[in-house]
């Protein structure tokens, strides 16, 4: 069992010793901290927070606890309920909220759970304010509770503000809702039984398209690992060709990562989400693009197209969001499936993803495995490796960057390293003991011979601090 204590949020397995897993005290105490940061930061108001969850089992338990807690700091709540992460992000805009939690562990097991944080610009909060709030948790003594008269208030939502967020999405001028509809797109949608099951055949329906649902249920029994990952999703790759099917859709449990699946059966890659999304924000707009160090050269091969620059940061929503900002960058987003849209908001979306792709699909007039050739072929390999804490990572990553330092390796985040024609980039996981190994090429075969490689080149150098 774990609790992940991190600048990025609070994530656990439910259960188990307090301190060791995401219990009841540790969910209070933690919620505490960032009201009290919140409350320290907006000292002329009653600070108003936006709470939403996913379907997990766990999310009902946890909402009640992180709303009485904030209620008891005198912050007032707006509770979405089930809802998606991009949702409750717009609902702080629209609402012009201090702050906002999303109950949600993304593509976690159904035991995990965790306290996403928001900033008042429905951003993920940066690392500075994420040590802040950690550091306040240590002090649970210094919190300031409210008197019977100053309690916070909470105001319930129930499933509206996911059609505020499409409403948003609807008029953004690179959406054409009416050459999708024109199109008459059949579409199979598998959402692992969380809150895609409400939002994404909403937005489809809204914009004409015919829905097939599979496991759109709001149980919160999600029927495969819920990782969007090729692995997991062979039944919606047999369905959607059985079914004649125009396309297939899958999002994880919160809603911000998107993978789509070709008429065919074949999967379009994780990888091209953003890469197809880019290419016609491109052809329409020009400005830079901003992906994560771990993306496909394929959208730098996009962005050189249409002679913009492409910029990599680090990995995580937060290094990518701020990087775009600084380059005013016209689309963003990492390559697991996250859209990042700043005309509509700094975070990723599945939602405004799928109606920018689809304005691109009916468009083209192709199929969508056809649109897919009309990219550079790319094939990437994503492994990983445990380590312990007696190991000293950045130990292993400088004897790395010798020994390749004629490739002038970049250590913006972990270590990446850009070949001729492929690359490899090793990092240490935000919320796992492990090393993540991401290699690209040109075939699947020298991906994988390439993650291979530098697998075991980790392991050499971790018996060589062991010996």
């Amino acid at each position: 069992m774990t609790l992940i204590k991190s600048i990025s949020g609070i994530r656990g397995t439910i259960g188990g010793k307090a301190g060791e897993n995401l219990t009841p005290l540790d969910t209070v105490k933690f919620t505490c901290a960032y009201g009290s940061w919140l409350k320290k930061n907006f000292p002329d108001c009653k600070p108003l927070v936006v709470l939403g969850r996913d379907t997990r089992v766990s999310g009902k338990m946890i909402k009640n606890l992180v709303s009485a807690s904030l209620q008891a700091l005198a912050i007032d709540v707006l509770n979405l309920d089930l809802s998606t992460t991009p949702t409750v992000e717009m609902a702080v805009i629209l609402e012009k909220a201090q702050g906002g939690i999303i109950i949600t562990a993304s593509h976690n097991p159904a035991h995990w759970n965790a306290l996403k944080m928001l900033n008042s610009d429905g951003e993920f909060i940066s690392e500075k304010v994420g040590k802040e709030i950690l550091d306040i948790a240590e002090q649970e003594e210094s919190f300031s509770f409210a008197t019977i008269e100053a309690l916070g208030g909470q105001t319930f939502i129930k499933n509206g503000y996911i059609a505020r967020h499409i409403d948003e999405i609807l008029q953004l001028s690179l959406v054409d809702e009416a050459a999708i509809k024109k199109a008459r797109l059949k579409i199979v949608v598998d959402a692992v039984n969380s809150t895609g099951g409400l939002a994404v055949p909403e937005l489809l329906e809204r914009l004409g398209v015919e829905v097939v649902k599979m496991y759109c249920e709001l149980n919160g029994l999600f029927p495969h690992n819920p990782e969007p990952l090729r692995e997991h999703l062979s039944e919606i790759c047999q369905k959607v060709p059985d079914l004649k099917a125009d396309m297939g859709i899958v999002v994880d449990p919160d809603v911000d990562r998107l993978v789509f699946v070709c008429e065919n059966g074949e999967l379009f890659g994780e990888e091209y989400t953003l890469v197809a999304v880019a290419d016609y924000v491109l052809s329409k707009r020009s400005g830079s693009v901003v992906s994560s160090l771990s993306s496909s050269r394929a959208l730098r091969d996009i962005a050189s197209r249409w002679n913009v620059p492409c910029y990599y940061a680090a990995v995580g929503e937060v290094n990518v969001v701020k990087f775009m900002k600084e380059t005013d960058a016209v689309i963003g987003g990492e390559g697991n499936g996250g859209i990042i849209y700043p005309d509509l908001h700094y975070g990723r979306d599945a939602l405004v993803g799928i109606a920018l792709f689809l304005t691109h699909l009916a468009y083209s007039r192709k199929s969508v495995s056809a649109l897919r050739k009309q990219y550079p072929p790319y094939f990437m390999a994503k492994k990983k490796i445990k380590y312990t804490s007696q190991v000293d990572l950045s130990a292993v990553f400088e004897a790395l960057s010798e020994k390749y330092q004629r490739w002038k390796p970049d250590a913006t985040d972990g270590l990446k390293i850009d070949f001729t024609d492929e690359w490899v980039h090793l990092r240490k996981s935000n919320t796992e003991s492990i090393i993540r190994v991401y290699a690209e090429a040109i075939s699947d075969k020298r991906a994988d011979v390439l993650s291979e490689q530098f697998l075991e080149e980790i392991r050499n150098f971790i018996l060589h601090q062991q010996c």
